[in-house]
């Protein structure tokens, strides 16, 4: 299933033509039971038990209330899996983390090695680079921001198991969303869809 989860942040970038064009991948590439459209859920109004996956768009511009922490942390604790993408910049990135800190202050994100499971649960995604948005490639380039990367990170349980994964400083999001376009290349495209089925498919397994 692909859920959306609300916090105070432009959530509905890529909204929903990047869920749907998604959603079709999934049903294409594997054997998921995928309802047809998104859901978006608030954390304000409970729900995000019924879900096991929750994906944000825009993580930099979050800001986390005590009883929205509250509720992620126990979201992931009892299993669920969180994607954070598309946010740029060590400002975002502290904005990012002030919020990570109040579900997990005991966590730290860390990079995430090319032999973790998530890289290698449909597809090998040892050879990753920063996946463009649309506007990055229209100005000729992969980035937001400059310098910056590509980071793949993620915050593990005390099991051993990726509970959120963090695409910082790429766009997956604009893979899905323009994945049928002309215009966008196909390597993005190919590559966003590729850790996408990793990731929910990773989280549907361990």
């Amino acid at each position: 299933e692909f859920r959306r989860v609300l916090f105070r942040s432009i959530w509905t970038q890529d909204y929903p033509r990047a869920d749907r064009h998604f959603v079709l991948a999934l049903r294409r590439l594997t054997r998921i039971d995928v309802r047809s459209v998104e859901q978006p859920i608030n954390l304000d109004d409970g729900g995000e038990f019924d879900w096991p996956w929750l994906y944000a768009v825009q993580a930099g511009r979050w800001q986390l209330t005590d009883k929205q922490a509250a509720a992620m942390r126990e979201f992931l604790l009892r299993g669920g899996f969180f994607m954070a993408d598309d946010f740029w910049g060590e400002d975002d990135w502290a904005t990012f983390m002030a919020s990570m800190k109040k579900i997990f202050p005991e966590r730290d994100a860390v990079e995430l090695a090319n032999d973790e499971q998530i890289f290698h649960s449909v597809y090998d995604l040892d050879d990753r680079y920063q996946v463009a948005s649309q506007g990055s490639v229209n100005m000729g380039r992969t980035w937001k921001c400059s310098p910056c990367p590509d980071h793949w990170r993620g915050i593990f349980d005390d099991h051993g198991r990726v509970m959120v994964a963090i695409t910082f400083q790429s766009d997956v999001g604009d893979s899905w969303e323009w994945a049928d376009a002309p215009s966008y290349p196909q390597e993005y495209a190919a590559l966003g869809i590729r850790i996408g089925v990793n990731y929910i498919v990773y989280a549907m397994t361990h």
